[in-house]
């Protein structure tokens, strides 16, 4: 299944809805086309790196099959991100060419000084508007021709990790031979797993397409024929609007979109009425079993779970069904074999907590840092995302908690997880985090933030949430203090940023 394969059967058929932008597969392959030509025309040789910072717009989807065309490495960046931020990530993944959307909210304080941290030479690139110093790529596109190479060798996303525990690390993995043809790699896995093959498929794309997992589905929806609807940015009751206006099939979330979707009214969650949506995926965070029960009470059984991350050592699954019966778990391997392990590497007895792992799958690497590699790579070749957790006796996983996150107190290791799902049961609690912080007698101590429910008693819910916590946790467990807060802070996909918790309480 290939981008090229759908626009020479079925050129008019909608390959990418934008807002008002609708993009057939016939002009989507032109575009890729004319992109892969002028990143040639800038010297991008196999194996060389072009990097984005892009809004959700059709040309992310056009640049990653660009890349496919022309034996490039091609690198995300996330719009959330500083100058220096962004610099750095120019500099490490060496990129040759950088495109820069005009149209992204603050690039313009962005663009000159990021162009002007980076020391090796690049071709700026601007779309969708003037940068001082860039040139638009709209003149360059149109003069390029949209018909395929002779020669197009394989090439690949680089994608960076979220760094919410750390700076960011690319991704890298070797690139396929240069006579490969087929489905590509970014795609194929994801059309069997999530089943979005199909010129009957509408899916709705609602977080950045600098990320990961967002942007692998569109890539895959549109390798398997079908139409991807991107949302420019998340807003739940617009959400809502596409599942029913478009008849959405397929759908991505994370968990604190769940939570806006059961804030809205209570008439507009019940007037829903979208019967061809039939999978709405889910990923990137823990999601809380009362959280996760109120979807499928609203949705019905259609949600699916997947657990992995942008390195790719393996993936796990769980339909709604599975998940019913057995709540919080995150589900049994599909890619790679599962594997669960102490300190010393080897694997534990069922129900025993330790360091989720991986094997079966070719391994990663981050790129220039050999030495982050070896820290998620154990002895025999298994590799890990860092998660703690433990699988039951039939191979479904349980997550624990980051490995980054743990909490050590007195010697006891202390997973925030295990707090977090205590507090998200009291009534009155919309959302929880649990951090450690430093403590001269015990080393660490558990802090709890809390997000109350629009209304509750600040001195009521306290009180609830400390009885919930002396009544189901032991005592090195139980926080030390408790914060209550308006919002938590999150990555635009959903990821809690501990670290800035901890910055709150002057922790590091």
């Amino acid at each position: 299944m290939d981008l090229r394969v759908h626009a020479a059967r079925a050129p008019a058929h909608p390959a990418v809805v934008c807002g008002a932008r609708r993009l057939s597969y016939g002009e989507l392959e032109a575009l890729a086309n004319r992109m892969a030509a002028v990143w040639r025309a800038h010297g991008a040789l196999r194996g060389d790196h072009v990097a984005m910072l892009l809004g959700n717009v059709p040309e992310a989807l056009a640049a990653a099959w660009a890349a496919w065309r022309c034996g490039v490495y091609l690198t995300p960046m996330s719009t959330a991100l500083t100058a220096p931020e962004l610099a750095a990530m120019v500099a490490d993944s060496g990129a040759r060419i950088v495109l820069v959307d005009a149209g992204v909210a603050d690039v313009g304080t962005l663009a000159a000084p990021l162009a002007a941290a980076v020391a090796d030479p690049v071709h700026w690139l601007s779309l969708h508007g003037t940068i001082a110093g860039f040139q638009p790529i709209e003149p360059l596109l149109a003069a390029a021709s949209p018909q395929a190479a002779a020669e197009e060798p394989p090439g690949a996303l680089m994608m960076y990790t979220s760094g919410t525990t750390g700076a960011p690390k690319g991704v890298l993995r070797p690139l396929l031979p240069t006579d490969w043809r087929g489905t590509p790699p970014f795609a194929a896995d994801l059309i069997e797993l999530f089943g979005v093959g199909g010129s009957d498929v509408r899916y709705l794309s609602t977080a950045p397409l600098y990320h990961a997992a967002p942007l692998r589905v569109a890539l895959a929806v549109t390798a398997g024929g079908g139409s991807v609807h991107v949302m420019e940015r998340f807003d739940a009751a617009a959400a809502l609007e596409l599942l029913e206006h478009e008849a959405i099939t397929h759908s991505q979330w994370v968990p604190t979109m769940f939570q806006r979707l059961l804030a809205l009214p209570a008439e507009r969650r019940a007037a829903l009425h979208a019967p061809q949506h039939r999978r709405a995926i889910h990923g990137a965070a823990p999601c809380p079993v009362p959280l996760k029960r109120a979807m499928i009470d609203w949705w019905g059984p259609i949600l699916l779970e997947y657990y992995s991350g942008s390195e790719g050592v393996g993936l796990t699954l769980i339909d709604s069904h599975e998940w019913l019966a057995h709540p919080g778990s995150v589900g049994r391997a599909r890619k790679g074999q599962l594997h669960v392990v102490d300190e010393a590497g080897r694997d534990v007895a069922p129900g025993v907590t330790g360091l989720v792992c991986f094997s079966g799958v070719a391994p990663f690497a981050y790129h220039r840092a050999p030495e982050k590699t070896a820290a998620r790579t154990l002895p025999g070749g298994l590799q890990t995302f860092g998660d703690v957790g433990h699988a039951d006796a039939d191979g479904w996983l349980y997550l624990s908690d980051r490995l980054d996150d743990m909490i050590i107190s007195g010697g006891v290791n202390i997973y925030p997880q295990e707090i977090e799902a205590v507090i998200a049961e009291v009534p009155g609690v919309w959302e929880c985090a649990v951090v450690g912080i430093a403590d001269e007698r015990f080393g660490e101590r558990p802090v709890a933030f809390v997000v109350p429910q629009r209304g509750e008693s600040p001195t009521a819910l306290q009180a609830a949430v400390r009885a919930a916590c002396e009544a189901r946790l032991g005592r090195f467990k139980q926080p030390q203090s408790l914060h209550l807060v308006d919002e938590l802070p999150r990555s635009p996909t959903g990821k809690l940023l501990r670290r800035q918790l901890r910055q709150r309480l002057g922790q590091k």
